[in-house]
């Protein structure tokens, strides 16, 4: 059974049509690479995945049961987190403090209660340990290179135990070393048994992780293929329009 199932989902603003009729499955521990031009409808998509949207038509299935999100945290609490673009870090604060930010742990006896910044930095320093990262507890972010910065981001998915990861362009702006590492991150939730929808313009970057592209075009959903079966010339084609739905 798949971990998601997005069946004939549209969500239209106003006149404008951002997405048109989409079915998608996510399995589990596969990862997806969503692929289109700008306003093809991707992020919008994953914005109803992650509860931000509701569709205007359409439903979202987990495990075979549908579900109907109205709100991120309602998303959270079915295994769905999304790593944004931006990653909205706090740079004057540590790893482990934005780890845990808005899920601070505490410690005490009734309302005498303070921040158990122990076992805060115990626990991020294990799941930089699982991801493989370098990123240390107590680094500030303000002082960490782009690669460091989402293995935090990735990090604060884990606190949830999250079924699905939803990144978008995780590997923008940054330099082809901590591309890898980003990379790598990717591949270890992955490992893990963690479906991860992959946002990205950078056609080597889908085609190095990805089990499978999905590309959308205006809207629609043009392509759904493994990405043994198909290639960059393909997906650009199909990003462009020179080459009709497969």
């Amino acid at each position: 059974m798949s971990v998601l199932e997005v069946r004939h989902v549209s969500k239209h603003f106003g006149a404008i049509q951002a997405v048109n009729n989409v079915s998608v499955t996510l399995e589990a521990g596969e990862v997806i690479g969503l692929m289109g031009d700008n306003g093809a409808g991707k992020s919008t998509l994953v914005k109803m995945i992650a509860g931000n949207f509701r569709p205007n038509e359409g439903s979202i299935l987990m495990d075979g049961r549908e579900v109907v999100l109205h709100r991120p945290v309602e998303a959270r609490q079915h295994g769905i987190e999304i790593v944004h673009q931006d990653l909205a870090l706090c740079d004057n604060l540590t790893a482990a403090a934005n780890v845990f930010l808005g899920r601070e742990l505490s410690t005490g006896f009734g309302p005498f209660r303070v921040l158990d910044y122990g076992t805060m930095y115990r626990r991020a320093g294990e799941i930089f340990s699982e991801l493989k990262s370098e990123t240390r507890p107590r680094d500030l972010v303000k002082k960490m290179s782009g690669g460091q910065r989402q293995a935090v981001a990735i990090a604060r998915t884990r606190l949830s135990n999250a079924k699905i990861v939803l990144m978008d362009e995780p590997t923008a702006a940054i330099s082809v070393r901590q591309v890898a590492e980003v990379l790598n991150l990717i591949r270890r939730l992955r490992d893990q048994g963690i479906t991860v929808v992959l946002i990205s313009h950078r056609m080597p970057d889908v085609f190095t992780v990805a089990d499978r592209v999905i590309v959308m075009r205006r809207g629609r959903k043009v392509a759904d293929k493994q990405i043994g079966k198909s290639s960059p010339e393909e997906v650009t084609g199909l990003i462009t329009g020179a080459i009709e739905n497969v």
